[in-house]
């Protein structure tokens, strides 16, 4: 008997070895403890057979079987499978990853036999359900008839109108069948706040939660709770899209458009298209919502493969809030503000309300200039500008993640006279604090919430009304609402208007109306001020007089004009070596292979990347293009036996990432 195992190695393949417990019943999902090398691994059955492409007598024997029965229902290895293939990761690494760490390292698990929890009976609380009005009314309605079988719905609503409403509501019937449900959201800052709404309609009991922030023995017994039934509604971000729930009966994707839902780092994977195949799989529904979905999900819309429902008014008697468009050219700033924009702040603040300031740049200030030579402290291992961080008396890289003491002379000229550059989260919090003393500031960011819990403290102190001014960058903007918020300023719109990736006016389209949204969520408007220097940006000017629609209808029109996706697919290499030209070596390897197979694709590069060097690396690019993802999937499985040969490859690193979400 010979067992086909994965085990988690860089190697794009599967291992043969032989099965000598013949009185045990090996099957596929199971996992075992194998020889590899000089040291013992734990690994995956892929495969039971009596063949192997390599001599029986040379092939090692498994050590030990951990399991009597898969870890992995069905539908979840075989989605497993479909994301090794088609995001060309190894398939070893991707099943591994499936597992929290106490399972990877061999821990037993004292299986149950799986029993769904029923969430009746149970009592409803007042704060726990509210009455739908008419929009919401008519999707839960017309979603009753979707949920026996597969079909993606679009949720698209404004900010603030209701749609975790409408997922309650389908979540009581999905429920109420005994099933279970999996809610994705994008940030581990989302869950509290969804738990808690969740908890009020269902309570605690048949809720779980899944995401990296939670310890190893938490993540180890939410695990087995999912496996064996006992938790009906699990919440988490991308990585639960894997969750081993047997008897799954939808999935919601709450904020689909965010970037987040897209894994940067080793198996690049996306959790909103790796959710839909997993819906297509169990053939049940798959709810996404957004107020500003990506444009690939829009055109789907439009070509028909998802069905839209849309929210138009916000919940209760709210009303959108009034854009405002502040013109910055000539203006004498005052640490990055108009003067008229600092009134509209104490106006609010005087009035009882709170203000949120937008800024999606963290630190004191993003440059340190010498003011005698003009000298710019740079990165050595990157090559960008270092950012200064007043609190901690350091300079950062936020790339790398270098840091070094604030100089007190230029290593240029020797001149003390430094100016610093630009403005960050921290420099606006220290001007805040002489220009409103009287009220309490609250700044979020990385830099402030990287202690546990501290996210939530500042939340709760936002929740309650202690904290006045709010500072944030986009952690703050998800999601999150905050009742009292009337006033939302943006200090910088036009970084995303003039930028190298084609994505970039999509997103700061999608930011704006997601920062504006926490303005005027409840009975008191909302005004928004955008600071600009290009008020006439036809995108800007879309956006706050036409709304997100016309915006994502004219872009969509310059995407297919220029054959970007979503009319066309991509697949990048990405190729980084100490040496400057070892990389672009690399690829150009890569490039030679590719053309014997090329077939409706096309080759840009190799190209020096974006963000020329990082972390002390030199960084190349090669970008595949295609009208068919077919044709771009059927290249890489015929051109990566090769390209695994190449020995250039032993001195770089290297990586594929299947859709991109960005080309820097």
């Amino acid at each position: 008997m010979i067992l086909r195992i994965a085990i988690p190695t860089p190697l794009r393949r599967i291992f043969d070895y032989k099965a000598t417990q013949t009185t045990l019943h090996f099957i596929p999902g199971l996992r075992v403890k194998v020889p590899f090398g000089k040291k013992e691994v734990i690994g995956l059955i892929l495969e039971v057979t009596d063949k192997s492409d390599f001599p029986v007598e040379k092939l090692k024997s498994i050590i030990e079987c951990l399991d009597t029965q898969p870890l992995l229902p069905p539908h979840v290895f075989e989605l497993a499978l479909w994301a090794a293939e088609y995001y060309q990761y190894p398939v070893g690494e991707v099943l591994s990853s499936l597992f929290p760490s106490l399972i990877r390292k061999g821990r037993e698990i004292n299986r149950v036999p799986f029993a769904p929890t029923l969430a009746l009976p149970r009592e409803y609380t007042g704060e726990g359900i509210n009455k739908l009005n008419d929009e919401q009314a008519i999707v839960v309605e017309s979603m009753k008839k979707n949920l026996a079988h597969f079909n993606v719905s679009l949720l698209q609503g404004v900010t603030g109108s209701g749609k975790t409403e409408v997922y309650l509501s389908l979540l009581d019937m999905v429920i109420a069948q005994g099933k279970q449900a999996l809610i994705l959201v994008p940030e581990i800052g989302l869950t509290p706040q969804t738990v808690e709404r969740f908890e009020k309609r269902f309570g605690a009991n048949i809720i779980g939660v899944y995401h990296s922030g939670l310890t190893e023995k938490a993540k180890f017994k939410t695990w087995c709770a999912m496996l064996d039934g006992s938790i009906s509604i699990i919440i988490g971000t991308r990585s639960a899209v894997f969750a081993p729930l047997s008897n799954l009966g939808i999935i919601i994707i709450d904020e689909c458009h965010d970037a987040s839902f897209k894994q940067w780092e080793g198996f690049k994977y996306h959790a909103r298209d790796t959710a839909v195949r997993r819906a297509q799989l169990e053939n049940i529904p798959i709810m996404l919502g957004s107020a500003t979905p990506s444009l690939e999900t829009l055109l789907n819309v439009e070509q028909t493969r998802y069905q839209l429902f849309s929210l138009h008014n916000r919940a209760g008697n709210a009303l959108m809030p009034k854009y405002h468009l502040v013109d910055l050219k000539k203006q004498n700033l005052i640490h990055g503000f108009a003067p008229s924009v600092l009134q509209h702040i104490r106006k609010h603040l005087s009035n009882g309300n709170q203000v949120l300031v937008f800024l999606n740049r963290r630190g004191f200030a993003p440059v340190l200039l010498c003011h005698e030579c003009g000298h710019i402290t740079e990165c050595a291992r990157c090559n960008s500008p270092m950012t200064i961080h007043q609190s901690a008396n350091e300079l950062r890289c936020h790339h790398c993640g270098k840091t070094s003491h604030l100089p007190k002379k230029c290593t240029q000229c020797q001149s003390e006279q430094f100016i610093q550059v630009g403005i960050g989260t921290e420099r606006i919090e220290h001007f805040f604090e002489t220009e409103f003393s009287n009220y309490v500031i609250e700044r979020v960011d990385r830099d402030t919430t990287r202690k546990k819990d501290s996210l939530t403290r500042k939340l709760s102190a936002i929740h309650s009304g202690k904290a006045q001014l709010l500072i944030g960058t986009q952690m703050l903007t998800k999601g999150h609402h905050f009742p009292n918020v009337t006033l939302v300023v943006v200090l910088d719109a036009d970084g995303g208007l003039y930028s190298a990736d084609f994505r970039a006016t999509e997103r700061l389209a999608q930011l704006l109306i997601q920062v504006a949204g926490r303005a005027g969520r409840e009975e008191k408007p909302g005004e928004v001020l955008i600071q600009t220097h290009h008020p006439d940006n036809i995108l800007l000017q879309h956006l706050i007089h036409e709304g997100y629609g016309a915006f994502a209808k004219q872009a969509l029109q310059d995407r297919e004009a220029a054959q970007l996706p979503p009319y066309s697919y991509f697949v990048l290499f990405r190729a980084e070596s100490l040496n400057e030209t070892e990389a672009k070596v690399f690829l150009s390897e890569i490039k030679t292979i590719l053309l014997h197979y090329v077939k409706e694709v096309s080759l840009l590069g190799p190209a020096i990347a974006p963000i020329e060097k990082r972390d002390g690396r030199y960084r190349w690019q090669l970008l595949l293009s295609s009208k068919k993802r077919a044709a771009l999937q059927h290249l890489l499985k015929k051109s990566l036996p090769e390209i695994e040969l190449l020995k250039s490859q032993r001195k770089i690193r290297w990586s594929i990432d299947v859709d991109p979400m960005d080309v820097l």
